[in-house]
């Protein structure tokens, strides 16, 4: 079921025989760190990311008791990231440069396990591949912890697949003995960095047994992965008590763009490529293993049956990519909890299964027509990497993330503020996209303004967010005392403004000068009495 011949490998990896997989890994992984780092200080930080920042600012001590409340099943990350940002600070590039990082790792992981089944070829085109994949680049360039989910999936299967198949088998018992204790701790720091990675071992128990590991192998991965379940326990009951946080996403669709697209290729023709590359990998592998076997005959047939099964990329991929996922997708029709981007641990996978494609395109182009099939394969991978380019360019503009302009909004109040001004925002958007945030995710244009509506800031709360008195209680406080000048900030969404806040303000006397400021999706207008 490999994806290269003996004849494939002589002919067409001949200048690269030389290299070891881990070079090409390590080549590979420091590529897709530059490309996820280039222009990620560009897209405006948006709420998940305002969410990673805030959390990682707060003292341990405040921090803790705030994940029993909100935001367990992203504890590890934040604890990290507290210690991250007092090294390199709270920059966009800051934040988001482990994420690159960590999906260097990942393509890394993806590259060797390509090249340790397909040869030096197999290995450069899954690299490529994983380099571009829309996912991939775009946890690479987002301050979550869901580059991290990838690269640790990647290394626990590249761990699996050694202790199952090659020198995992060659080392002495006390060594495969630390291995496993490595997988299950491994399995269970993953699930900790994002809870839903643990059912990446639902598709490590399928390679298991589509490849009829022995049962030895069978024995320990259950122990390892029954350890790691338990560790795990106490996540899963915070993560089930604190639900009602992602309850939102009961009222998302499940539709065939959920399905398809958005987990992994976040556009149609880039989805419409990498299955047809999919579709052409998993056909080929069910023909070399059935078909095959049905021409040889029955005896044959059952031999093999009884035979251990090669662990190939292919089925590596398969149940990586479909089988968490669809767990997930079963688990959402009981308790919604279920959105595109909470698979990213699964990217690495499409990267693999589209690399497996591009080959198996090469071969059978090559036989039919007697082109040389690394020319297709490489004309296949260019046109790849030119259908990702416009999302790639897409995911670094500046309102990129979730259509966000806090660093705008922050510019323009820097510009038009002075001593002695106050600020109140827009409170009637949902907690992610309120306005407030481009103060706390961008201060320095809010250094010569007061915040009268600010009750207990985020940091001195359970939850992650500042809380807020009304406008009415604000003023019976005395918080616009000696306050002449007021800028309302609004979410201005389409055009469409609420107002929030207006009536009360000039209530107070304050009345708009008809001076406003436009950002891309908020309105800043001045008030004075």
């Amino acid at each position: 079921m490999s994806t290269l011949t003996t004849t494939d490998r002589r002919t067409d990896t001949e200048p690269l025989r030389a290299v070891r997989p881990w070079t090409i890994a390590a080549v590979f992984g420091l590529v897709a760190t530059i490309v996820c780092a280039t222009g990620s200080w560009i897209p405006s930080l948006w709420g998940d990311e305002a969410t990673t920042l805030m959390s990682a600012r707060r003292p341990v001590a405040t921090l803790l008791p705030m994940l029993f409340h909100v935001d367990a099943v992203h504890g590890l990350y934040y604890l990290g990231m507290h210690g991250w940002i007092r090294l390199a600070g709270e920059s966009p590039f800051a934040l988001r440069f482990p994420s690159a990082v960590a999906i260097g790792f990942a393509v890394a992981a993806v590259t060797l396990l390509a090249g340790r089944r397909g040869g030096p070829k197999a290995a450069v085109v899954a690299g490529i591949v994983a380099c571009v994949v829309p996912r991939m680049t775009y946890a690479g360039e987002e301050a979550r912890s869901f580059a991290f989910t990838a690269a640790a999936a990647g290394w626990l299967t590249v761990l699996l697949l050694w202790l199952v198949d090659g020198g995992g088998r060659t080392v002495p018992a006390s060594v495969r003995r630390a291995c496993w204790a490595v997988y299950g701790v491994g399995l269970a720091l993953t699930s900790y960095l994002f809870l839903y990675t643990a059912s990446i071992a639902v598709a490590h128990v399928a390679i298991l047994l589509f490849s009829r590991a022995s049962r030895p192998a069978l024995r320990a991965w259950a122990v390892a992965t029954g350890c790691a379940l338990v560790a795990v326990a106490p996540l899963v009951l915070l993560a089930y008590f604190e639900r009602s946080q992602i309850g939102y996403l009961g009222n998302q669709p499940i539709d065939p763009a959920t399905l398809l697209w958005m987990p992994w290729f976040g556009d149609g023709w880039v989805a419409l490529a990498a299955w047809a590359c999919i579709a052409l990998a998993v056909g080929s592998a069910a023909y070399a293993r059935w078909g095959r076997a049905g021409r040889r005959g029955t005896s044959t047939a059952a031999t093999a049956e009884r035979a251990p099964l090669p662990v190939s990329a292919t089925l590596v991929g398969a149940c990586w990519l479909i089988l968490p996922t669809g767990t997930l997708l079963l688990v959402n029709l009981a308790f919604p909890m279920y959105t595109a981007r909470y698979s990213t641990f699964a990217a690495p996978a499409a990267a693999l299964l589209i690399a497996e494609g591009l080959l198996v395109l090469g071969r059978l182009v090559s036989r039919r027509a007697g082109v040389p099939a690394v020319a297709v394969t490489g004309a296949g991978l260019l046109a790849f990497v030119a259908v990702c380019a416009p999302v790639y360019l897409s995911q670094r503009g500046p309102y990129s993330k979730n259509n966000s302009d806090w660093a705008e909004v922050s510019a323009a109040m820097g510009a038009a503020a002075v001593p002695g001004d106050a600020v109140v925002f827009d409170e009637s958007t949902r907690p992610s996209q309120r306005p407030r945030l481009a103060m706390r995710t961008y201060p320095a244009g809010f250094t010569a303004v007061s915040d009268p509506t600010l009750r207990t800031p985020y940091y001195r709360n359970i939850g992650w967010a500042d809380r807020v008195y009304s406008i009415p209680k604000a003023a019976e406080l005395g918080r616009f005392d000696g306050v002449h000048r007021v800028w309302l900030v609004e979410n201005d969404v389409d055009g469409s403004l609420d107002h929030d806040g207006l009536a009360e303000l000039q209530a107070l006397g304050f009345e708009e000068t008809g001076r406003s400021i436009p950002t891309h999706r908020t309105l800043l207008i001045e008030l004075t009495r």
